[in-house]
């Protein structure tokens, strides 16, 4: 049985059921141990499963006894998870070995349980509805209105008042600033048929959604759906071409392949178009209860694609100082194939 210790707020999460932001759990051979201050402990106390909640005003102490009493030779660590300061006090005076593993906690949530599909799904559905609210706010009201006002009309649609978390602060780009993939919202309006990029995403018990669509802005029929016509013949070729490669991807993604063939079947068809060189960033990532986890399916990618895996389906094709345009779509791999949660 692995000896681990965890610092990251999801990591913990998924062990216990419960986190906040100053946390240490250690599991240490059947033991599971919760080390939090003052303010966290009566929440963990009714919160956190299958673990011994222990109050602490001094984590490093607290963290080297239960490490000594244990008399466990190796732990096991995520180097991306610890400050140096921390690691270094932690493991000074004290013989137990710590194994450096890299991510180690997302490999383990790799393969999503039923349950977690299911949160996934209502995730999904809050986003969606989410994109609607919105575009029924753009067709009203959308006109002249600029990305940073948009932006903020993102979150309040999204979050559904404030109901809901957003998984990350969403990305609305118009036009230009649209062929940056993760663009920062301008002073820059919205007008008659131009492009709109939106990217955002929704949390549902923690668990992630992530959407991105990208729209003719005709007010009076403006929406979110997939069928986009554009006034421009440029951004309706560029549309269509990422849509098919998209729809490629999702429909012929199987379990058994690698990531690197899912994003295979994305890419081939852009650089069939002749964009090859203006698709710049990787076909998908894992989703769950970090808005990026594992599978990255990317042209390097080697991991099999296996039942219950959750990522994005998300090609693009970035013109500098014209457009861009992503499709993206989270996809649940069941009985052998890609669903659209």
């Amino acid at each position: 049985m692995k000896n681990y210790i965890l610092l990251n707020e999801n990591a913990i999460f998924y062990e216990c059921g419960f986190s906040c932001d100053n946390v240490v759990f250690l599991n240490l051979g059947s033991d599971k141990y919760f080390i939090t201050d003052a303010r966290y402990t009566t929440e963990a106390q009714e919160y956190a499963k299958n673990c011994i909640v222990i109050q602490s005003s001094d984590f490093i102490k607290d963290v080297q006894e239960l490490l000594k009493k244990s008399k466990i030779k190796k732990i096991t660590f995520d180097p991306n998870d610890f400050k140096l300061s921390f690691y270094q006090k932690l493991t000074s005076d004290i013989k137990v070995e710590f194994k450096p593993e890299e991510n180690f906690s997302k490999e383990k949530r790799v393969i999503k349980s039923d349950k977690e599909i299911e949160l996934l799904k209502k995730a999904a559905q809050i986003g969606r509805s989410g994109f609607k609210n919105l575009a029924k706010y753009i067709r009203k009201n959308g006109f002249e209105k600029s990305e940073n006002l948009l932006h903020f009309k993102a979150i309040e649609k999204m979050s559904h008042q404030g109901k809901y978390d957003l998984s990350f602060d969403p990305i609305v780009a118009i036009n230009k600033n649209a062929a940056k993939p993760h663009a920062l919202p301008t002073s820059k309006k919205l007008k008659l048929n131009d492009l709109i990029l939106v990217d955002a995403g929704v949390k549902y018990k923690r668990y992630c959604s992530d959407r991105t669509c990208t729209s003719n802005a005709n007010f009076e029929k403006f929406s979110f759906k997939r069928e986009q016509f554009f006034k421009n013949k440029k951004h309706q070729k560029i549309y269509d071409l990422v849509y098919k490669a998209q729809l490629n991807a999702i429909e012929k993604a199987r379990v058994g392949m690698k990531a690197s063939q899912i994003d295979k079947l994305a890419r081939d068809v852009i650089e069939k178009g002749g964009f090859a060189e203006y698709f710049v960033h990787s076909t998908g990532h894992g989703v769950g209860l970090d808005i990026h986890e594992f599978p990255n399916i990317n042209s390097k990618s080697d991991v099999i694609i296996e039942e219950n895996m959750v990522f994005t389906v998300e090609p693009g094709i970035y013109l500098p100082n014209e457009f861009g345009v992503r499709i993206e779509d989270t996809v649940v791999m069941k009985n052998g194939k890609a669903q659209i949660l």
